[in-house]
């Protein structure tokens, strides 16, 4: 008999040799029918493994994100059994690998014939008949001498076989004829696959190396159940629809020129938004006690080896000379901002100094990494630096939550919370990491908020909190971030007067509310679809004639509403009123105002709200009174 403790603490005593699948039928009928896999003593397993010993055994179900993986790579063998069957077998069709990813998966393959999207048709029709097949998805353990005759006709396989470390255990995943090379673990079989879409063929070079030879990559994804891939394809055609990049075009936000590759040129329209959301964001740290600051783009580069981001971010930095010095765009604010702590002695008393900066940074990015706003070379930072005492940590870190969360609900985010532990190549020693780790955790339980641990992904120089913001389609983007850092101190020789007169080291905390202003944008402009609330709008109000005659009164109408602080404009085309209106329902404007010969008599504008339609006529008074208290609010639509 062993003993297995499960994954909400029950202990069961089974016999030894039980299968996982059979230890969930144990535990009940329903856990039985929902399994997938499982894990012993932490380490991914198919159903059929054996408890051999006393262990922790979890079983996984397509509820959690470790069982939908599995699915979707049982699926990835799936399709790659199909083409294999439709496309000439193995001599045919050889077979790279197959991830899974982000909402589905893979796979790499080489073979002669040039697949198009028309192919994914006919494949998804034989990956149906195989998954009604029911075959049983078996794992065996091969030396690796067998694994090596198994693929002997197959070269990427080989090639993955032999660059395997000596004594790892090698293993074969087959499901009737077909045999893949595969770690594991599957479902138990090809009929658990229910639902599942292909969705396009791209070029990919074998292993990411362009040096290596292009195949073809087949995407696809899969769902346990038909409703939930339809409402995934539903909210991918929506993101199509709300793409940043074709938005910013069609509503003449930003734009981008081979003459400067990753770098956005924000037009007018665009640098609005812009401004609205730094001015937003400083009125509130001006109530919060924050000092805005500016740096240099560019310094020596001495300062970079100082505080470590030569060692740990050279790669990704722009160096030029100047009078024969190396000198480095900077890729981080924050050396400048130890530099301007470090130029005058301050007391304890003064800590915490709270300073902030929309800071222009530079990153290099490759080529084929930049996506529109989203990854960009160079982006406004918002960052912010807080020197404080070890005794204000926690309670800094509070009102540093509360700072974003205040931010984040002006724009009606949901989001959840990461801490982020110590990295491999971390700086400094183990025990202020571990106290920096602490303050973080402390400050996030006496809050009561619910936070996922993300061991090893903190920055070089200390721990974090991540905010990951859910937008209207549910997606997350990590934006917000708060960094709590023992080493730049030491590196730049920080110091406070302490009130025993001696001179003691600050603690500084890293902060970050949008992140990168300008994927923020990019986030926003997806998020609201194009239809930003009206605060935000680039234009408020679209002044309406319903002719040429009538063009001088709204000429008077946009100079009063502009007094109002409204931004406004007027189409005084000689177009019919109904493509006016509809010109302006594309731009997403908030507000369309129509005149015509009874609003000029009346001194009044007829007021259509995007959305809701016809508001009634206003007076001008009226109306600026409405949409500056509108404003003011700072509501989403």
């Amino acid at each position: 008999m062993v003993k297995v403790t499960l994954a909400d603490g029950n202990r069961r005593e089974v016999a030894g040799g039980t299968t996982v699948g059979e230890l969930a039928g144990i535990v009940g009928p329903s856990l039985r029918k929902r399994a997938v896999a499982g894990k012993i003593d932490g380490r991914p397993v198919d159903l059929a493994a054996p408890i051999e010993r006393d262990a922790q055994v979890e079983i996984l179900t397509l509820e959690q994100a470790e069982g939908l993986e599995i699915y979707r790579h049982s699926t990835a063998h799936l399709m790659a059994q199909a083409i294999r069957r439709l496309y000439g077998g193995a001599e045919k069709v050889k077979l790279g690998i197959g991830p899974v990813i982000r909402d589905g998966f893979y796979y790499d393959i080489e073979m002669d014939r040039t697949l198009s999207e028309d192919d994914l048709a006919d494949i998804e029709r034989e990956m149906a008949r195989i998954a009604g097949e029911d075959l049983p998805i078996v794992r065996h353990a091969v030396s690796r001498e067998e694994a090596e005759r198994r693929f002997a006709s197959d070269p990427l396989k080989l090639e993955l076989i032999r660059d395997l470390p000596a004594g790892a255990v090698i293993t074969v995943y087959e499901q009737g004829e077909f045999a893949d090379l595969c770690r594991g673990p599957h479902l138990p079989s090809t009929g658990r696959i229910q639902a599942f879409k292909l969705m396009s063929v791209a070029g990919a070079y074998w292993r990411g190396d362009a040096k290596n030879k292009m195949l073809q990559r087949i995407y696809g994804t899969s769902f346990p159940k038909e409703a939930d891939l339809l409402e995934h394809l539903r909210l991918l055609e929506e993101a199509k629809k709300r793409d940043h990049r074709k938005l910013g075009k069609e509503l003449e936000l930003f734009m981008f020129s081979e003459e400067a590759p990753g770098m956005p040129f924000y037009l007018p329209k665009g640098m609005t938004i812009r401004t609205e959301l730094e001015n937003f964001s400083r009125e509130i740290q001006g109530k919060r006690d924050y000092d805005e600051v500016r740096t240099p783009f560019m310094m020596n580069n001495r300062i970079w080896e100082q505080s470590g981001h030569w060692d740990h971010y050279k790669d990704n930095m722009y160096f030029t000379q100047v009078d024969d010095t190396k000198f480095a765009l900077k890729p981080m604010n924050c050396p400048g901002h130890m530099l301007i702590y470090k130029n005058e002695l301050h007391s304890y008393r003064e800590l915490p100094i709270r300073l902030s900066e929309f800071g222009q940074v530079h990153r290099h990015e490759f080529s084929g990494a930049l996506n529109g706003m989203m990854r960009v070379r160079t982006f406004c930072q918002d960052d912010a630096h807080i020197f404080l005492r070890q005794n204000q940590i926690e309670e800094e870190i509070r009102r540093t939550i509360s700072l974003i969360d205040e931010i984040y609900r002006v724009f009606g985010f949901e989001y959840k919370i990461e801490l982020s532990t110590r990295p491999d190549d971390y700086l400094g020693t183990a025990e202020t990491w571990d106290e920096a780790e602490r303050g973080l955790q402390n400050a996030l339980e006496k809050l009561g908020l619910t936070y996922q641990l993300n061991e090893g992904d903190g920055a070089f120089y200390g721990p974090k909190i991540d905010f990951h913001i859910l937008d209207a389609l549910k997606r997350s983007w990590q934006c917000g971030t708060i960094q709590l850092d023992y080493q730049m101190p030491d590196k730049f020789d920080l110091a406070y007067v302490g009130e025993d007169g001696a001179k003691h080291r600050p603690v500084v905390i890293h902060r970050a509310i949008y992140g990168s202003i300008d994927r923020f944008i990019g986030m926003l402009t997806e998020h609201y679809g194009g239809a930003f609330p009206l605060w935000l709008s680039p234009v408020q109000a679209k002044l309406l004639p319903v002719s040429d005659v009538y063009a001088d009164y709204a000429l008077q109408v946009k100079r009063e509403l502009a007094e109002a602080g409204i931004r406004v404009e007027v189409d005084i085309r000689s177009e019919k009123l109904g493509y006016k209106i509809r010109e302006a329902q594309l731009g997403k404007v908030p507000y369309m105002l129509v005149i015509g010969e009874k609003e000029r008599e009346r001194g009044t504008v007829s007021v259509r709200r995007r959305g809701a339609g016809d508001a009634g006529e206003m007076t001008v008074a009226e109306l600026a009174a409405r949409m500056a208290g509108e404003i003011d609010k700072r509501a989403s639509d």
